[in-house]
């Protein structure tokens, strides 16, 4: 996961199923936001984070074990905002730093890691 696109994989009998959810892009903030000032942008921006860890928290809800990687500090931002909310608390959740992979190195990284 990175701050734009995290890939869910769900191993299931050996095999993964894969689902995507990626975040809004800075780009998607409106044009106008290009004439306000500097600390708009950023609550602006911080907003649209929140978003999308907050369907990444939705959806780690459905599962007993997660595994949070990737290039980025995304990952670690992720589990600390898990770890305030007692939803997660019988979630095994385990951070792992991992450079940038294409989806059949992660596929292998995840049931290596699951195995």
């Amino acid at each position: 996961m990175d701050h734009s696109n995290a890939h869910l994989m769900k191993l299931v009998n050996g095999i993964i199923e894969t689902n995507n959810i990626e975040s809004q892009s800075e780009d998607d903030v409106d044009q106008q936001d290009a004439f306000k000032d500097e600390s708009h942008i950023l609550n602006k921006e911080q907003g649209l984070l929140s978003s999308y860890y907050k369907k990444l928290g939705d959806q780690i809800l459905e599962y007993d074990e997660v595994l949070l990687f990737g290039p980025t500090e995304a990952k670690s931002e992720l589990m600390n905002l898990l770890n305030v909310n007692h939803l997660f608390d019988k979630i095994k959740i385990e951070v792992k730093p991992a450079d940038k992979m294409t989806e059949i190195q992660m596929i292998t990284f995840v049931k290596e890691y699951f195995k």
